[in-house]
């Protein structure tokens, strides 16, 4: 008899786990087909806020590699910023979410996934440490003018939509990576890049 009801109470949490993947799969079919349905500018700017929100969250996972890969302290401590005001732009995504009532199913954003293969692919093959520093200043600062001009972009719809607090809140983030990528070239010119050419010339 304990045996057979084992049996029913196995068969039973099978049928709810069932149960309970269906409905999330319907959840997240009904989800992606409203973002491929896109009739507004409001309906493309969440869209894009979605791809923000994923961007931020792979680069987030990304940037640790590449502080401990990187061999100039400068470099590090902007990196090591960076990477603190990505967490904050999360945050504040995520209760921007909550507010305007954005529902996503976290996949992927192709983009980013693109960008931090690439940096890490050319990072890899870097054999000088010096040079290293350069290829991985050079990646992140690409990461960064993709994002000032989707946080710019993003901030000009929510402008022509009269949501104000919105655009403050993406042209803040788009003065943020400004003022990282304003750091990153000022340290490529005084450090980075002469460091890189001088292990060249004596290699």
């Amino acid at each position: 008899m304990a045996i057979k009801m084992s049996h029913v109470i196995i068969q039973n949490d099978r049928h709810h786990r069932f149960c309970d993947n269906t409905r999330l799969r319907f959840e997240e079919t009904i989800i992606m087909t409203s973002l491929h349905n896109i009739k507004s500018l409001h309906q493309l700017l969440d869209e894009d806020c979605r791809n923000f929100l994923i961007a931020e969250k792979e680069l987030h996972n990304a940037i640790p590699a590449l502080i401990t890969k990187s061999s100039s302290v400068k470099l590090k401590n902007i990196l090591q910023k960076y990477y603190e005001q990505i967490k904050q732009h999360m945050k504040l995504l995520d209760t921007f979410f909550e507010e305007e009532n954005i529902t996503y199913v976290y996949t992927e954003n192709t983009i980013m996934k693109a960008f931090i293969k690439e940096a890490e692919d050319k990072m890899n093959n870097c054999s000088e440490l010096m040079v290293r520093d350069a290829c991985i200043l050079a990646s992140v600062q690409n990461i960064n003018h993709y994002k000032i001009g989707a946080y710019g972009t993003a901030a000009a719809f929510a402008e022509t939509l009269g949501m104000s607090n919105t655009r403050f809140l993406f042209h803040q983030f788009e003065s943020n990576e400004k003022l990282i990528d304003k750091r990153l070239s000022m340290l490529a010119l005084q450090e980075i890049n002469k460091n890189a050419r001088a292990a060249f010339l004596t290699s």
